[in-house]
């Protein structure tokens, strides 16, 4: 069984698959697909397409890999200044989704800012999880002595969870799963505040709890926030099962 990530894959990946005959499990996050289906409009459409995400992400990758043509990668405010496109071009723009609203607003600004006739899509279209956990961990800082972040260290929302902790003064750790807890970074503290990236399982989440709890007695308490209760239809090969 071949299994398509939630980030998406690029069509050469999806031939591939094809043509070697394997049984396939698309698991791309709906969100994600419709990212895809947004670029392909836009380039149909005869616009330039420029990609706000983060070079060498898997969703970035697959996302290029769907646009039959041409996709302009910018990751920062600079980089929108730096683009060889007239200002009166039609361009339209996308977003990894994984990065949250905060994230991207100041590029998207500039675009705006920059070309005369440029569409995008509505701001609810990025990933609410990102979103929420990013309003949370700026939440969770003035309550905490240290932050503990699991997640994957090529996640871009995980390493952002991380760098907002550390804006607020607070230290901050990503760790893939409890094996990489160190004892020195919770020794002196009273309260430690945990939070996962967007894709990390709750198990995972539950080891560190546990790896806490070998190391002193542990209260847990659950941050109250924004509740997520949008579900997505399962895979076509799984909801037949």
């Amino acid at each position: 069984m071949t299994i398509f990530s939630a980030h998406g894959v690029a069509r050469s990946v999806e031939e591939e698959a094809a043509g070697r005959g394997l049984p396939v499990l698309n698991a791309t996050c709906p969100l994600v697909t419709k990212v895809h289906n947004q670029g392909k409009r836009y380039v149909a459409q005869g616009r330039t397409l420029i990609l706000i995400g983060h070079a060498g992400h898997p969703e970035v990758e697959g996302t290029i890999g769907q646009i039959s043509g041409p996709v302009v990668l910018v990751q920062t405010e600079g980089d929108v200044e730096n683009l060889d496109i007239p200002t009166d071009a039609p361009v339209a723009y996308i977003t990894q989704t994984t990065l949250s609203v905060d994230d991207t607003r100041g590029v998207i600004a500039k675009l705006e800012q920059r070309f005369s006739d440029i569409v995008g899509p509505e701001m609810r279209d990025i990933c609410y999880a990102t979103q929420n956990r990013q309003a949370a961990v700026r939440e969770l800082s003035r309550q905490v002595d240290v932050i503990l972040v699991v997640g994957a260290k090529n996640s871009s929302n995980s390493n952002r969870l991380r760098e907002i902790g550390l804006e607020t003064g607070i230290p901050s750790y990503l760790i893939a799963d409890s094996s990489e807890l160190q004892p020195e970074w919770v020794q002196d503290a009273r309260t430690v505040g945990l939070t996962a990236g967007a894709s990390a399982p709750e198990v995972l989440v539950e080891g560190v709890i546990e790896a806490l709890g070998r190391l002193g007695p542990v209260e847990v308490s659950v941050l109250a926030g924004r509740e997520e209760t949008i579900e997505f239809r399962l895979p076509a090969e799984l909801a037949s099962v």
